[in-house]
């Protein structure tokens, strides 16, 4: 592991430091409700990356990107997050949906679309998870038919739900059943959709933590084209995988309120004796675990971005971010709440201490460990792939889906 920028490494961070200092906003934007920021801001933000080709570093420059390698894009990151710029709706488009339609569309879908996405035109989101599904995006029941009319268009109908965004999308990618009679790994396709089609519905779904991020998506009929289609009829499942292992990367690091914004807080609170909390025995042995799950964290990443360095592929290990930040999020979260007493339960900018951060940490921390795959699905990841522990034994590896039972 190699903590220090080669000197190319160096020289395109001070370029970076440079861009950014001239361009970057100089004050955060209020949140008006559209997913972490004003949109118009963060339209315009993209928009002038984009313009600056740093919008997708690795991206080629036919596209947009600067055909750059992924360590200059983690430089950029790094960067940009020491500056107040707005929320980043096109996460999962850019990141997920726009790569999965680069890899499997034709010339003219993807000129059509990688374009208006890396400007911050369009949006889009990823329709995978079911409400009878959870995890098992291969159980997906959604079902894409095609046409009666000999059109070869396909009919879409189904339901999806925990889609990001999907209030705010312009177009989705989204898998459905086309054959059932296949196992339900083979039995699948994947579509990209507009979310305009009105026999798509959106419903946004009123969180615990007070947001409405997540939807409930519904189709009724929808007709999509051939075209449309995003590689072999029933080979979905391998398109799903190309989306799914960019999704990891994209949850892989938890935000909120982390220990050194405990501790700012702890030294403030008294603790039941009348001195600051911080000097109280079992909330130090608490602060020293967060510690040391912090640092292995950052440590896992440098391993990440050494790989990238070096131009190799990270492997599964990334599973394991998500894994401890998420619960370390809660936990933190949790006891901070506690820690402050009635102060702890205020959810108000304004009032509450560092802003409400441990209390939206608290709302928000469980719904992170579902999102981009539970902590059981990443812990299967990390046991099979990582420690090479023997897979799951799988019942149903031949099983059409038809025949799976259902409602026991």
């Amino acid at each position: 592991m190699d903590f220090n920028d080669t000197p190319e490494e160096a020289a395109y961070r001070a370029q970076v430091r440079t861009w950014l200092d001239a361009n970057a906003p100089k004050s955060a934007v209020a949140d008006d409700g559209e997913g972490g920021g004003s949109m118009a801001a963060s339209k315009a933000w993209q928009a002038k990356k984009a313009a600056a080709g740093y919008a997708q570093i690795t991206w080629p420059k036919e596209w947009g990107g600067q055909g750059g390698t992924p360590i200059q894009q983690v430089i950029f990151n790094q960067e940009e997050a020491k500056h107040p710029v707005p929320g980043n709706p096109f996460q999962i488009g850019l990141g997920m949906c726009v790569p999965t339609v680069a890899t499997f569309a034709d010339q003219a879908t993807k000129d059509r679309f990688v374009g208006p996405a890396l400007r911050g035109e369009e949006i889009w989101c990823q329709l995978f998870s079911e409400p009878s599904g959870g995890s098992d995006v291969a159980a997906a029941r959604t079902k894409a038919v095609r046409a009666p009319d000999g059109s070869g268009d396909w009919l879409i109908s189904g339901q999806k739900v925990w889609t990001t965004g999907a209030q705010f999308s312009d177009f989705g990618i989204v898998v459905c059943r086309t054959n059932p009679d296949a196992p339900k790994h083979k039995g699948l396709t994947m579509f990209w959709v507009d979310m305009h089609d009105p026999g798509i519905e959106v419903k946004p779904i009123h969180q615990m933590s007070g947001g409405s991020g997540f939807n409930e998506v519904f189709f009724t009929e929808v007709r999509v084209k051939d075209s449309q289609r995003l590689g072999a009829i029933d080979d979905g499942w391998k398109v799903s995988l190309v989306t799914l292992m960019n999704e990891r990367l994209a949850v892989g690091g938890a935000s909120g309120a982390g220990w050194r914004e405990f501790m700012e807080a702890a030294r403030a609170v008294p603790s039941l004796d009348g001195g600051p909390a911080l000097k109280d025995q079992a909330l130090r042995e608490k602060l020293a675990d967060w510690y040391v799950q912090a640092e292995g964290l950052k440590h896992t990443r440098n391993r990440t971005m050494t790989a990238l360095s070096r131009g190799q592929t990270p492997g599964p290990e990334s599973s394991i971010g998500k894994i401890v930040s998420a619960l370390q999020m809660q936990d933190l979260g949790n006891t901070a709440v506690e820690m402050l007493d009635q102060f702890g339960i205020i959810n108000d900018p304004e009032l509450a201490p560092l802003h409400a951060a441990f209390h939206t940490s608290v709302m928000f921390a469980p719904g992170l460990r579902i999102a981009g795959g539970t902590d059981e699905i990443l812990k299967n990841i990390i046991a099979e792939r990582v420690l090479g522990l023997p897979g799951d034994i799988r019942v149903d590896k031949d099983v059409a889906f038809k025949d799976m039972p259902t409602g026991r």
